[in-house]
Protein backbone atom coordinates (compact mmCIF):
# COMPACT_ATOMS: atom_id res chain seq x y z
CA UNK A 1 0.00 0.00 0.00
CA UNK A 2 1.02 3.61 -1.10
CA UNK A 3 0.03 6.48 0.22
CA UNK A 4 1.17 9.99 -0.96
CA UNK A 5 0.29 12.58 2.04
CA UNK A 6 -0.05 16.07 1.48
CA UNK A 7 -0.83 18.57 4.07
CA UNK A 8 -3.43 20.99 2.85
CA UNK A 9 -5.21 24.17 3.67
CA UNK A 10 -8.12 22.60 1.70
CA UNK A 11 -8.69 20.35 -0.64
CA UNK A 12 -11.45 18.59 -3.26
CA UNK A 13 -12.34 16.33 -5.56
CA UNK A 14 -14.83 16.34 -8.45
CA UNK A 15 -16.47 13.95 -11.03
CA UNK A 16 -18.19 15.35 -14.39
CA UNK A 17 -18.06 18.55 -13.16
CA UNK A 18 -19.84 17.66 -9.66
CA UNK A 19 -17.30 18.19 -6.05
CA UNK A 20 -17.81 14.61 -4.70
CA UNK A 21 -15.56 14.97 -1.57
CA UNK A 22 -14.18 18.34 -0.04
CA UNK A 23 -12.00 19.57 3.11
CA UNK A 24 -10.88 22.54 4.75
CA UNK A 25 -7.30 21.60 6.36
CA UNK A 26 -5.75 18.71 6.99
CA UNK A 27 -4.54 15.64 4.58
CA UNK A 28 -5.15 14.75 0.83
CA UNK A 29 -4.32 11.15 0.91
CA UNK A 30 -3.60 9.77 -2.63
CA UNK A 31 -4.02 5.92 -2.41
CA UNK A 32 -2.73 2.51 -3.94
CA UNK A 33 -2.81 -0.82 -3.50
CA UNK A 34 -0.67 -3.92 -4.74
CA UNK A 35 -1.42 -7.73 -4.65
CA UNK A 36 -0.05 -8.76 -1.47
CA UNK A 37 -1.76 -5.63 0.38
CA UNK A 38 -4.32 -7.25 3.27
CA UNK A 39 -6.17 -5.54 5.72
CA UNK A 40 -3.40 -5.85 8.20
CA UNK A 41 -1.55 -3.79 6.05
CA UNK A 42 -4.40 -0.97 6.04
CA UNK A 43 -4.47 -0.96 9.46
CA UNK A 44 -1.07 -0.34 10.03
CA UNK A 45 -1.30 2.82 7.03
CA UNK A 46 -4.48 4.56 9.13
CA UNK A 47 -2.43 4.61 12.34
CA UNK A 48 0.66 5.81 10.67
CA UNK A 49 -1.40 8.80 9.04
CA UNK A 50 -3.34 9.00 12.39
CA UNK A 51 -0.57 9.55 14.62
CA UNK A 52 1.50 11.62 12.14
CA UNK A 53 2.46 14.54 14.26
CA UNK A 54 3.29 16.81 11.13
CA UNK A 55 1.02 20.22 12.27
CA UNK A 56 2.59 22.85 13.72
CA UNK A 57 2.63 23.79 17.29
CA UNK A 58 2.58 26.88 19.13
CA UNK A 59 6.37 26.60 18.99
CA UNK A 60 5.80 26.14 15.37
CA UNK A 61 7.62 22.67 15.21
CA UNK A 62 5.78 19.86 13.81
CA UNK A 63 4.31 18.42 16.49
CA UNK A 64 0.50 17.59 16.49
CA UNK A 65 -1.45 15.07 14.78
CA UNK A 66 -4.40 15.34 12.83
CA UNK A 67 -6.85 14.73 15.79
CA UNK A 68 -5.21 17.82 17.48
CA UNK A 69 -5.53 19.73 14.47
CA UNK A 70 -8.96 19.26 13.79
CA UNK A 71 -8.08 18.64 10.43
CA UNK A 72 -9.72 16.45 8.09
CA UNK A 73 -9.20 14.12 5.23
CA UNK A 74 -9.58 13.52 1.88
CA UNK A 75 -8.75 9.92 0.36
CA UNK A 76 -8.40 9.38 -3.49
CA UNK A 77 -8.03 6.34 -4.67
CA UNK A 78 -4.51 6.51 -7.49
CA UNK A 79 -3.58 2.81 -8.55
CA UNK A 80 -1.14 5.32 -10.90
CA UNK A 81 0.89 5.15 -7.51
CA UNK A 82 1.87 1.42 -8.98
CA UNK A 83 3.43 3.08 -12.13
CA UNK A 84 6.94 1.42 -13.36
CA UNK A 85 8.11 3.75 -15.87
CA UNK A 86 11.81 2.46 -15.22
CA UNK A 87 11.96 0.98 -18.82
CA UNK A 88 10.19 2.73 -22.00
CA UNK A 89 8.23 5.68 -22.58
CA UNK A 90 5.11 3.92 -21.15
CA UNK A 91 4.19 3.25 -17.54
CA UNK A 92 3.68 -0.53 -16.47
CA UNK A 93 0.79 -0.94 -14.04
CA UNK A 94 1.33 -4.61 -13.60
CA UNK A 95 2.12 -4.16 -9.55
CA UNK A 96 -1.27 -2.16 -9.15
CA UNK A 97 -4.18 -4.19 -7.80
CA UNK A 98 -7.04 -5.32 -9.61
CA UNK A 99 -9.73 -3.64 -8.62
CA UNK A 100 -11.55 -6.88 -7.07
CA UNK A 101 -8.66 -6.63 -4.28
CA UNK A 102 -8.34 -3.24 -4.23
CA UNK A 103 -11.51 -1.81 -4.14
CA UNK A 104 -12.64 -3.44 -0.59
CA UNK A 105 -9.19 -2.53 1.08
CA UNK A 106 -9.95 1.46 -0.31
CA UNK A 107 -12.98 0.80 1.20
CA UNK A 108 -11.52 -0.26 4.25
CA UNK A 109 -9.06 2.54 4.41
CA UNK A 110 -12.18 5.02 4.80
CA UNK A 111 -13.58 3.05 7.07
CA UNK A 112 -11.02 2.87 9.76
CA UNK A 113 -10.11 6.28 9.19
CA UNK A 114 -13.69 7.46 9.99
CA UNK A 115 -14.17 5.10 12.91
CA UNK A 116 -11.33 7.12 14.44
CA UNK A 117 -13.52 10.31 14.63
CA UNK A 118 -12.41 11.70 11.70
CA UNK A 119 -14.54 14.12 9.08
CA UNK A 120 -13.42 12.01 5.79
CA UNK A 121 -14.45 12.62 2.44
CA UNK A 122 -13.32 10.57 -0.89
CA UNK A 123 -13.34 10.29 -4.56
CA UNK A 124 -14.88 7.47 -6.39
CA UNK A 125 -12.47 4.23 -7.34
CA UNK A 126 -12.21 4.24 -10.84
CA UNK A 127 -13.46 7.40 -11.75
CA UNK A 128 -11.64 10.14 -13.40
CA UNK A 129 -11.15 13.06 -11.01
CA UNK A 130 -10.06 16.33 -11.17
CA UNK A 131 -8.23 17.06 -7.47
CA UNK A 132 -7.77 20.29 -6.35
CA UNK A 133 -5.44 21.48 -3.44
CA UNK A 134 -3.80 24.51 -1.94
CA UNK A 135 -0.64 22.73 0.37
CA UNK A 136 0.38 23.67 3.39
CA UNK A 137 4.26 24.01 4.31
CA UNK A 138 4.32 22.30 1.62
CA UNK A 139 4.30 19.07 3.26
CA UNK A 140 4.31 15.84 1.55
CA UNK A 141 5.40 12.44 2.88
CA UNK A 142 5.34 9.10 0.72
CA UNK A 143 4.43 6.08 3.42
CA UNK A 144 4.74 2.59 1.92
CA UNK A 145 3.63 -0.84 3.59
CA UNK A 146 3.66 -3.81 2.29
CA UNK A 147 1.97 -7.14 3.14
Amino acid sequence: MRVLLQRVITASVSIDGRIAGAIGAGFVLLVGFTHADTSAVVGWMTDKVVGLRIFPDADGKMNRDLAAAGGAVLVVSQFTLYGDASKGRRPSFIEAARPEVAIPLYERFIADLRSRGLDVASGEFGADMHVSLVNDGPVTLMLERTG
